[in-house]
């Protein structure tokens, strides 16, 4: 009996010895790590996604935008009681059927579909192709509509017909105008359920655009229950901005449209158009053929910017940089006579002007520059400027140097050390657009220093940051002078000469009626996949500027490979010029730049160009007096007192006639202005200071508007405006 009793105190004696131990190892070894699996447990944090910033055109037009999506979920056969309890009878039964009523909605075949909803090693099922899963508004409706069908009388049915599918809110990427101008704006990958900004803008101002995550902390209990007495941490998510580019809508569309003619008629290897402002440096249009489609960014198969990124060989465009520094240096005398034909002052072949060294005789330079003839640029440049100063000038222009444009993946070029030549040839050809490669945004940014004067400005195609909510300007990119290249005066020269080619020389079939247009023809020959030159495969260009004296736009169209059985001479004139004439012509008129129609001498009447001043933080009425002395026409937005905002900006270069908008810290009772007879873009200035939504129909200048002028807006109207084609009363 003694013996039990001792061995039973025994027992209790490590038992509670045991218990001590485990307790003491708890509340000190163990401790930090039970608590944190107890706080894992309580506390349940949650990311709050910021809506991704819009991408919009000068004018506020949407061009990309985040919206609302959806994921199709299915659940499958349960495979264990926990998963029967989740969805109860709510699961695929028939896979087939399932599958051969979802597949033309997903747009995916149904054996895909069978294939997914017959496994049986998972519960959960997310059906669409990896990055492309998330379907829009439109197909939701029509999932829905075959889970609930109506009955012949018209009544939905309470019962669900496609058991096992869910719809799961989420939000996606829109680009509501398809392939328009998709090598700029770019595209937003998603794979993996990961969204990655991929090219263009999205990719360039992604931290911008992306915004900050928000957080939200809530203490739980071990069943998910939010505890009574727990504690909240709120963060609110911060919005992405919205970027407000430089590009023109409707001159986008210009361009476009021509370009999808030419790849219908012409199927070119590639095709690259730039439109920008000169005096600014903003480009108001970009495109490339071949083009994608960022709503269905797995079908791209060309990532480039040709624009930014693709080198080509310039040919008789750049020798617009080599005339530039001949008469800076006084080394041009246009009436100074030379034999044209071929130059035979370098070892090796001559170097032949491009009618096969013919030539037109004994010819002044002026001639030689409106015939194109590569003798006369050697001369000029490899005998006159010699390499050193030729390089400098070069240089100078910026060529082989990137622009530093806001975009990604932009190339600067290939430009040889002219002091370190492997030959002097190669100096030579280098005059003539030869053994040196550019970008088409180079050969812009270049030829755009001559058009506005003689400075080097930074290509700009963001022009600035707004709030998503408020849509005041949180950035504002303003017009930056990398250089001074040339003098006005010499500048002014050279646009005098580019005006001569198209009138007189090989530009002529650039001529457009009523408007004195500059440029350069250009012809250059290009290389097959061996690096080796391609036989009847050219590279044909031009660029050109007007009108001539205060240029509002300059255009240039690089066409790669044509497929046509004409000769190089003609390819300019048939595939080219019908390219820069279309947006050109549309593109002016659309500005209101008045054609000329009575010019007939080749001088142009320079327009008076003034500097916006800044009125914005002045009284209203001292701000509408200085910008009337300054000969402007004012529309005064709101009866307030101080000026907020004015358009166009400040320090922009401006015509003196110019319609400028001022934005006071009061807009009630603001009255709609008569817009008949001015353009679109000033309709579309108002309509975003004023929150209207504006429906163009038309092009040209504005004919009728559905809202009466001296209305008293709301900002909630609707204004539809009708164009026609011709010049403003």
């Amino acid at each position: 009996m003694n013996w039990r009793v001792f061995l039973l105190g025994l027992v209790f004696v490590l038992l509670f010895t045991s218990m001590g131990v485990r307790l003491w190892w708890i509340q000190t070894v163990e401790a930090s790590w039970i608590m944190e699996q107890a706080k894992a447990q309580w506390e349940r944090d949650k990311d709050i996604k910021p809506k991704r910033g819009a991408i919009l055109d000068r004018n506020l037009e949407t061009l990309a935008y985040e919206g609302k999506a959806y994921i199709v979920r299915a659940a499958l056969r349960p495979r264990n009681e926990k998963e029967a309890a989740q969805v109860e009878d709510n699961y695929v039964k028939d896979p087939v059927y399932t599958a051969t009523k979802l597949a033309p909605i997903l747009k995916m075949p149904a054996e895909e579909l069978i294939a997914a909803l017959s496994r049986t090693d998972v519960f959960w099922v997310d059906l669409g192709k990896v990055g492309r899963n998330k379907i829009s508004e439109e197909q939701k409706d029509a999932i829905l509509a075959l889970q609930y069908p109506k009955d012949a009388n018209g009544e939905t049915t309470k019962v669900n017909q496609l058991p096992g599918i869910f719809l799961v809110d989420t939000t996606k990427r829109y680009y509501p105008n398809n392939s328009f101008a998709s090598h700029v704006l770019g595209y937003m990958s998603y794979k993996d359920n990961d969204e990655k900004a991929e090219m263009g803008i999205e990719l360039q101002f992604d931290k911008e655009l992306r915004g900050t995550p928000g957080e939200l902390e809530v203490m739980r209990d071990g069943a998910g229950y939010q505890l009574p007495q727990g504690e909240n941490k709120y963060k609110p998510a911060k919005d992405g901005l919205n970027v407000v580019l430089t590009i023109d809508r409707q001159i986008q569309d210009y361009v476009e449209q021509a370009l999808d003619n030419t790849e219908k008629e012409y199927k070119p290897r590639r095709v690259t158009v730039v439109v920008s402002d000169p005096h600014t440096g903003e480009i108001l249009a970009m495109a490339n053929r071949p083009q994608f489609n960022p709503n269905q960014y797995w079908e791209i198969q060309n990532y480039e910017n040709a624009a930014i990124s693709y080198m080509f060989e310039p040919g008789s465009t750049f020798k617009i940089i080599t005339l530039a520094a001949a008469i800076e240096q006084g080394l041009f005398n246009p009436n100074e006579t030379y034999m044209s034909g071929m130059y035979r002052k370098l070892p090796g072949p001559p170097i032949k002007d491009h009618n096969n060294g013919r030539g037109w005789g004994r010819i002044t330079f002026l001639r030689g520059v409106q015939e194109s003839s590569n003798v006369a640029f050697v001369i000029l440049g490899y005998e006159r400027l010699k390499q050193k100063l030729l390089g400098e000038y070069f240089d100078r222009f910026g060529i082989g140097q990137k622009t530093g444009i806001e975009l990604p993946g932009e190339r600067k070029g290939i430009m040889r050390d002219l002091n370190n030549p492997l030959s002097q040839r190669d100096v030579a050809v280098t005059t003539f657009g030869q053994g040196v490669a550019v970008t088409a945004i180079q050969q812009v940014a270049a030829v755009g220093a001559i058009a506005n004067g003689g400075e080097l400005l930074k290509p700009r195609i963001v022009k600035e940051l707004r709030d998503p909510h408020t849509g005041a300007v949180v950035k504002r990119y303003d017009r930056e002078v990398v250089r001074r290249v040339v003098s006005e005066k010499t500048a002014k020269q050279v646009r005098d000469i580019l005006e001569t080619v198209v009138t007189d020389g090989t530009g002529q079939a650039y001529n457009l009626e009523g408007y004195h247009v500059a440029g350069k023809t250009g012809t250059a020959q290009t290389y097959d996949e061996s690096g080796k030159i391609a036989e009847d495969r050219y590279v044909v260009s031009f660029i050109g500027f007007a009108p001539k004296d205060n240029p509002r736009l300059l255009v240039y169209v690089v066409v790669d490979d044509p497929q046509t059985d004409q000769p190089s001479t003609v390819l300019g004139r048939l595939v080219v010029a019908p390219i820069f004439n279309s947006v050109m012509e549309k593109s002016l008129q659309y500005l209101q730049q008045k054609p000329d129609v009575k010019t007939t001498t080749a001088v142009a009447t320079p327009l008076e160009e003034k500097t916006m001043p800044k009125l914005v933080g002045m009284a209203t009425s001292i701000a509408e007096s200085r910008a009337k002395q300054d000969g402007f026409r004012v529309t005064t937005i709101g009866t307030g007192t101080k000026i907020v905002e004015q358009y166009p900006s400040p320090y922009e270069k401006v015509g003196r006639d110019t319609q400028i908008f001022l934005v006071t810290d009061r807009v009630n009772g603001l009255r709609m202005p008569d817009f008949r007879g001015k353009s679109l873009r000033e309709v579309m200035e108002f309509a975003s200071l004023a929150h209207l939504e504006v429906i163009p129909s038309g092009v040209g200048f504005v004919r009728q508007q559905s809202i009466a002028p001296g209305t008293t807006l709301t900002g909630k109207e609707r204004l539809q405006v009708t164009l026609a084609p011709g010049s403003a009363p």
